[in-house]
């Protein structure tokens, strides 16, 4: 690939993939959706906008386990303590036991007990360190399931709008990676913060109460550690959320490009996708360099500056043994407590990245959750029991962008039994219309009625459970035949879902598989073929007795064999329901009660069949080949 051609590559993918980074969080209060909907993307990484709020909103999910917390932040307590104190009980030791002060000779038995006292401390240190492990673990996979909960549950609850404008690999990516960093801070980074400080807070005191001197020599260095720390930690924070944001990307390719690999096939783009993929995962592995790297040097960085630290205090504290008669045991304990001190100001500070890490994934966490849901129902919304399918529209205006109309002034009615037919070119509005009948979106203007009562005044639940809807595209879940017909209605026995399938003349096939009904059906049906998986979402629309039937391009997959099945099939279905069929082939809304011709988002033509032909219009052309649909 040249290089021109490569620059004009990776500059389209960007455009395409590059918006996929977190968007910025609004305050929230408590655990869960809270808030409004965050407000535009936030392109190029960098700390989260408002850090704090983001942090309080994670803490939210801890407040159940205040209890455990407080016990798993005891037992640091407690191992600091006993860790602290077995360290320092090294200096009566030596200088009683192994290097008396008056020469006189050491004691074997008194320096086992003396060792043995110690080694009883270190364990008490060992067990309250593995308690509160155990502990945070526990909470910190309770938060997670919290917080997968709510995400989940957000998720069922937004709108068709926005898995329209969404990739299922970047939020899958929000799903895994990004909870994965924030348990990882949840379960250990939290702690070694809380344990890093007790540690500072009790090694300082120590070392004061040994040798104020030589403590003021390792204070020297400290704020140089610290200041060398932040230097790092403020250059590497910027790249976690690109980081974030490039695997989103990344996932989001690998998972379109996965789920249409038989498009790259029958295209030959085998080799672009390698080369596009190949581009975005240089993309990442860049960006993980960048990240990785300047989080990565906080520890030697800090290594190298705490052994320039040790030698000195060793150099000087040799020297006020000499001059000052400083105890042995104090230097070898002082020694130990110097190097414990710059152990913990390491840690924390190889923690920032952890933090930074955690909180830009929290962040891309929470915009999904700040996501705006689809507006609850009115406090006056029907229930619509025994509903007859009586559908009117009347001067409808809708545009996905306000805008920009899609349909315009469309008015229709259809009565219960009756079949209504939309024909037209691509993008004429043809499944917008049943997109509105099932208020996956709102109409700017005009109404749509159910027997009467407008759509936006029945509660969704209700509205949804009574229109059956058979898609282009077919979904099958992972489950027996028999289960995923039974998802058009759970409760339907097995004699209804039969029924269903014979109506939708899927029986005779379901047959003939390994096993039947219990057949497994895994990776979407992908054991089966395109028609065979759409004669079973046509037996799913059968089962679930709705009032109202949409079939978009329902026969589009079927040969013409199987298609005679189904109409027959279907019109067994129909005879006591509102249907509404979009179609490409003509012969299959022949014996529709009116069909409807769509252009550019108007109906130019309406009526049955024969009506149609004899105004010699636009469906008189297209059924007469002289004209073709678009």
């Amino acid at each position: 690939m040249s290089s021109v051609l490569r620059a004009e590559r990776e500059k389209s993918l960007r455009r395409c993939y590059g918006s996929r980074t977190a968007q910025r969080p609004v305050h929230g209060h408590g655990p869960g959706p809270g808030g409004p909907r965050g407000g535009g993307n936030a392109r190029g990484g960098g700390q989260p906008r408002e850090m704090k709020a983001v942090l309080k909103r994670l803490m939210a999910y801890l407040e159940q386990d205040r209890l455990k917390m407080g016990l798993a932040f005891f037992c640091v307590l407690v191992s600091t303590v006993t860790s602290l104190a077995g360290a320092y009980m090294l200096r009566p030791i030596i200088n009683q036991f192994i290097a008396p002060a008056d020469g006189s000779a050491g004691s074997v038995s008194g320096l086992a007990g003396g060792l043995a006292v110690m080694a009883a401390v270190y364990m008490a240190s060992v067990a309250a360190s593995y308690l509160q492990s155990r502990i945070m673990l526990d909470v910190a996979q309770d938060a997670l399931l919290r917080i997968r909960g709510d995400l989940f549950s957000r998720m069922q609850r937004l709108p068709v709008r926005f898995y329209d404008t969404s990739s299922s690999g970047d939020l899958m990516s929000r799903f895994t990676n990004d909870v994965d960093t924030i348990g990882n801070m949840l379960s250990s980074t939290l702690v070694q913060l809380f344990s890093g400080a007790l540690s500072i807070v009790g090694t300082l005191g120590l070392m004061l109460y040994t040798n104020v001197y030589l403590t003021v020599i390792t204070l020297v260095l400290i704020p140089l550690m610290l200041k060398a720390g932040g230097a790092v930690a403020s250059r590497s924070q910027k790249y976690f959320n690109a980081q974030q944001s490039a695997l989103g990307a990344l996932n989001g390719y690998i998972e379109e490009t996965i789920s249409g690999q038989k498009a790259v096939k029958v295209f030959c783009h085998e080799d672009v996708a390698e080369e596009e993929f190949e581009i975005l995962n240089s993309d990442l592995k860049d960006k993980q360099i960048r990240a990785q790297f300047l989080g990565g040097m906080m520890g030697p960085v800090m290594n190298n500056l705490s052994q320039i630290n040790y030698v000195l205090t060793a150099c000087v504290g040799g020297l006020l043994c000499v001059i000052r008669n400083f105890d042995v045991g104090g230097l070898t304990v002082f020694l130990n407590f110097s190097r414990q001190f710059s152990r913990p100001v390491n840690e924390i500070s190889m923690q920032v990245s952890n933090v930074f890490s955690a909180l830009a994934g929290a962040e891309r966490v929470f915009a999904v959750m700040d996501e705006e849901p689809e507006p609850e129902d009115d406090p006056d919304a029907v229930s619509m029991e025994g509903m007859k399918g009586h559908v009117s529209l009347e001067h409808v205006y809708f545009g996905y962008d306000p805008g920009k109309l899609i349909l315009k002034d469309i008015s229709l009615y259809a009565r219960p039994g009756q079949k209504i037919a939309f024909v037209g070119s691509t993008g004429a509005g043809k499944t917008t219309i049943t997109n509105l009948l099932n208020r996956f979106y709102d109409i700017q203007s005009g109404s749509i009625t159910i027997d009467g009562v407008d759509v936006r005044h029945i509660k969704r639940e209700e509205l949804r459970r009574n229109i059956a809807v058979v898609l282009q595209d077919t979904h099958l879940f992972t489950g027996t035949v028999m289960e995923n017909i039974r998802y058009g209605r759970l409760d339907a026995s097995d004699e209804e879902v039969i029924q269903a399938a014979k109506t939708a003349s899927a029986h005779s096939f379901i047959m003939r598989l390994p096993e039947g009904y219990d057949t497994v059906l895994e990776s979407d049906g992908a054991n089966l073929s395109q028609g065979q998986r759409q004669l079973l979402n046509i037996a799913r629309a059968a089962v679930s007795r709705a009032p109202i039937l949409i079939l978009d391009e329902a026969t589009s997959s079927v040969d013409t064999r199987t298609e005679k099945h189904i109409e027959r099939g279907m019109d067994r279905l129909m005879a006591d329901r509102t249907t509404f069929v979009i179609a490409h082939r003509l012969s299959t809304v022949r014996n529709a009660n009116a069909i409807m011709v769509l252009e550019n988002g108007e109906i130019i033509e309406r009526g049955d069949h024969d009506d149609l032909l004899a105004q010699k219009g636009r469906y008189y052309s297209l059924y007469t080949g002289r004209a073709e649909l678009e």
